[in-house]
């Protein structure tokens, strides 16, 4: 049974006088203006795929899911810690609306409701907060700044011998634990010899060497393929009689079928890599089984991660605007006319003001901006561009600079302190949805601090 708010809410401990339990209360009070609002749509999130909302025991309310998980980004802490903290903090209890006698959720519980939260239900929340800010004159939109950076998904550093062992591993784990209903069908695991392969990859220093050691190792990786289709096809012939129940071997099935495919590009790529010298698309790499959905992010030419890139708006107080989890790894100059539309969107008029990096400059975009009605544009590098054509004046320009170079500061902001710099949360859905939890709790916490001033 759910509900979006409890009816009676509890009994719950005394006030403390902190400087941070002062700022969770001025956000709960944020919270309360909005009354069911905000509720609403993450109650909607929670019971989309159940049929009957209304029965069984109770579960977390809307509200305590939505401050739940509020607390978990804003303080970058793991549900094991969350929920220490929900046992041990009255502060904490009180925010997430716990009472004296409640019991507090166990950690599956917390990781089954606050991932169940859909990214496009943070969005829409996060706008509501930041018209919030403009109905109380803390934010209006009128000038902005733009800026991009990676958030990086959680795996390893990828490389071919790496990733070639994670696909053996994981198909004969899988394999072997549909042994148990399939005894009549054997197969052999080679993770132990793909392992010492992987290992004598790494340390050889030789390039003739490692060559054929990468033979063997595609060989180990073809061989495990072949197995795992065999095992995913008797697996389709399994009825209710057998050990393995339907549902658990349709699961089986699907996740083998799901890394065999995986486990062939990453073959293939290998192949054409190693064996015919020749150079892959990043496009056309996958750098993780357990995250296919990882981009290649090349920055400054330099540095290499592997996430996915953001596009990030702020305004003049801190606040970030709007945030645009691209695919793949677009030029910035793609980026600037887009950004600007969407920030006229949620206030309903475009900015009189915009700054951005200089990665976004370009003279296409500072007349498309201008068309959309911008008064005055600052890009941080000109490449070509006269600063009458951007700005009304050079102090005018020179104030945008300055004003642009402030988001470095929400960025690092962001990632130190709000959990944005790597997603510990699998799948391009719940990426989405770690994203937004981040900059929605980082919204919340500005918006307590300009009303504590």
């Amino acid at each position: 049974m759910r509900n979006s708010i409890r009816k009676q809410l509890p009994l719950v401990y005394t006030r403390i006088n902190h400087e941070h339990a002062d700022e969770l209360r001025q956000i709960s009070g944020i919270l309360d203006c909005f009354e069911n609002e905000l509720l609403d749509l993450v109650y909607a999130d929670l019971v989309g795929k159940v049929r009957n909302p209304d029965k069984g025991r109770e579960g977390m309310s809307a509200d305590q899911v939505l401050r739940t998980l509020l607390l978990k980004q804003m303080r970058g802490i793991s549900y094991e810690q969350l929920r220490f903290h929900l046992l041990d903090s009255t502060t904490y209890r009180t925010f997430c609306r716990y009472g004296i006698a409640d019991d507090t959720p166990s950690i599956a519980t917390l990781k089954h409701n606050l991932k169940r939260v859909e990214a496009k239900t943070l969005e829409m929340i996060n706008r509501k907060i930041v018209l919030y800010a403009r109905d109380n004159g803390i934010e209006d939109g009128e000038r902005i700044r733009t800026d991009c950076t990676v958030e990086e998904t959680n795996i390893h550093k990828p490389s071919d011998s790496h990733l070639l062992y994670d696909c053996v591993r994981v198909l004969a784990r899988l394999m072997h634990e549909a042994r148990g209903g399939l005894g009549r069908v054997a197969f052999t695991n080679h993770t132990a010899r793909a392992k010492r392969r992987f290992r004598e990859i790494q340390h050889t220093g030789k390039e003739k060497q490692r060559v054929k050691l990468y033979r063997d190792l595609i060989k180990i990786a073809e061989n495990t393929v072949r197995e795992a289709a065999s095992v995913a096809e008797a697996l389709g012939s399994i009825g209710t009689g057998d050990i393995l129940g339907t549902a658990d071997a349709c699961r089986l099935a699907a996740q083998l079928n799901h890394y065999g495919l995986l486990a062939q590009t990453v073959i293939d790529q290998t192949k054409r890599r190693v064996l015919y010298g020749e150079t892959v698309a990043s496009e056309d790499k996958v750098v993780s089984i357990f995250e296919p959905h990882t981009d290649i992010i090349i920055k400054d030419r330099r540095d290499t991660y592997y996430g996915h890139k953001l596009c990030l708006t702020t305004g003049k107080s801190g606040l970030v605007v709007d945030c645009v989890v691209e695919d793949g790894n677009p030029a910035d100059s793609t980026l600037a006319v887009k950004m600007v539309e969407r920030v006229g969107s949620i206030f309903g008029v475009v900015p009189n003001q915009a700054a951005f990096d200089g990665g976004f400059a370009c003279k296409e975009n500072l007349a498309k901006i201008k068309a959309l009605g911008v008064a005055d544009v600052a890009f941080n590098k000109k490449r070509g561009l006269e600063i009458s054509e951007m700005a009304s004046s050079s102090w005018v320009y020179r104030c945008l600079s300055f004003f642009r170079a402030g988001i470095e500061s929400t960025i690092s902001f962001l990632k130190r302190c709000f959990g944005l710099g790597r997603c510990m949360w699998r799948g391009l859905a719940s990426f989405k949805s770690y994203t937004w939890a981040s900059i929605l709790s980082h919204n919340l916490l500005i918006l307590a601090r300009h009303r504590l001033r």
